[in-house]
């Protein structure tokens, strides 16, 4: 039977970094991964370090367009009604963190764990040779009329008091930025500080390759099933295999769930279906990553095209696409560059979503023989460097970055 010292469950961005710090302190390191490491939602994402998305996704304003956002198939937010009986359980609790002291506690969270992820991520890059790939213009948000960017302003003033840095902006000041964006009503935000990645495929492939060469051992099987014994954490893979570990990691994003079931932790997590399209350009019509407010999607500046990524749909890990989500993308982008045509492809992926907006960073109820690191939802990319800082402080057993309280499975 296989011995390793850290066995991290997951290949996405979270384990990747979380395999390259403990690497990085000597430690031996085995990354179980069924698909190419760094492929998944770690992949298929904006490609943004989104310092600004400090409030969680649920708020008082999301409870009161909870019916519309949920049941109108083209809105930015869906369910899949054939889940809505499995899902249940879950919006009953993100329907009670989205009242206002929790939404703001959340928040406050939030916005403590995001800061300094740029800088984080500057260093990284620097680590693994991936600074050409990080570009650091900012980002904007587009209101395209008066209401949405009234409701933007708001927003914007929320953001601030918990330290955003951000610039309102007039359609004309867009369009200074951004030429190919024209607008006759509303206006936009900037955040200046946010830095994005020209092809996040290429960064996690970076990482990757920084892991193999530090000495990390990659094994494309599934794992099955987790088992605390006397000698350590023994993992049960796909081709019947064991491996016995001193440390497991759990950073298996949407898929972690039943791995914490199996060792005694009942974590609230549900899977978010997100979707990309994209147009292949030789020049790009964009400088910087622009979301749509309203429509809830990113046009990301991407090598030799233009990602247009977002939407929710609350429904499992089916691989079925659902069209109008598709739709949705290609008609959005459409009312900004009418003559884009038809994307080149489109892509699927499942993000893990936990109630409260916050990830589960923190040794397990039994010890720190067990860690996880999941659940960050729309910011994993964000958050990957200081969650490997977090997860190394649990096993070394030294000062976290931030207070890491309001990350534990205990507040399940």
């Amino acid at each position: 039977m296989e011995k390793t010292d850290i066995l991290v469950l997951g290949g996405g961005v979270i384990g990747l970094c979380i395999a390259l710090r403990m690497l990085n302190l000597g430690r031996e390191v085995t990354l179980i991964e069924p698909e190419e490491a760094g492929s998944g939602a770690s992949y298929g994402n904006a490609g943004t370090i989104a310092e600004y998305a400090v409030l969680p996704v649920g708020s008082p304003e999301v409870i009161k367009r909870l019916p519309s956002l949920l049941f109108n198939k083209n809105s930015p937010i869906a369910i899949k009604r054939s889940e809505i009986l499995s899902l249940a359980p879950w919006l009953i609790k993100f329907l009670y963190q989205s009242m206002p002291k929790q939404a703001a506690k959340n928040a406050q969270s939030i916005s403590e764990i995001l800061a300094n992820a740029r800088l984080r991520w500057e260093q990284l890059a620097s680590q693994i040779n991936g600074c050409s790939l990080l570009n650091s213009n900012g980002s904007i948000y587009i209101y395209k009329s008066k209401s949405i960017y009234d409701a933007g302003v708001r927003d914007i003033d929320h953001r601030k008091t918990l330290g955003l840095n951000a610039q309102m902006l007039s359609p004309s000041e867009l369009q200074r930025l951004e030429p190919n964006i024209s607008l006759t009503e509303g206006g936009a935000a900037y955040f200046p500080d946010c830095a994005y990645m020209s092809d996040p495929g290429k960064m996690m492939k970076l990482l990757l390759d920084a892991c193999i060469e530090k000495g990390c051992k990659v094994i494309r099987q599934s794992a099955k099933n987790v088992d605390r014994l006397k000698t350590g954490t023994e993992i049960t893979l796909d081709n019947k295999s064991k491996i016995i570990s001193k440390h497991l990691i759990v950073s298996a994003g949407a898929f972690s769930k039943k791995f914490a079931q199996q060792v005694g932790d009942n974590i609230p997590l549900d899977v978010e279906r997100g979707y990309h399209v994209e147009y292949d350009m030789n020049e790009p019509l964009l400088s910087r990553p622009c979301c749509s407010a309203d429509g809830g999607f990113y046009m990301s500046p991407m090598t030799g095209r233009l990602r247009v990524v977002g939407t929710v749909e609350l429904g499992g890990v089916s691989p079925q696409i659902s069209r109008h989500r598709i739709n949705h993308l290609e008609s959005g982008v459409s009312n900004f560059f009418p003559g884009l045509g038809v994307s080149n492809r489109s892509w699927l992926g499942f993000r893990p979503s936990i109630p409260d907006s916050k990830p589960v960073i923190s040794a397990s109820r039994r010890g720190n023989d067990v860690i996880y690191a999941f659940g960050h939802g729309h910011i994993g990319l964000t958050l990957a460097p200081v969650t490997a800082e977090i997860v190394e402080s649990i096993i070394i057993g030294g000062e976290p970055p931030i207070p890491i309280h309001e990350f534990s499975v205990q507040r399940f």
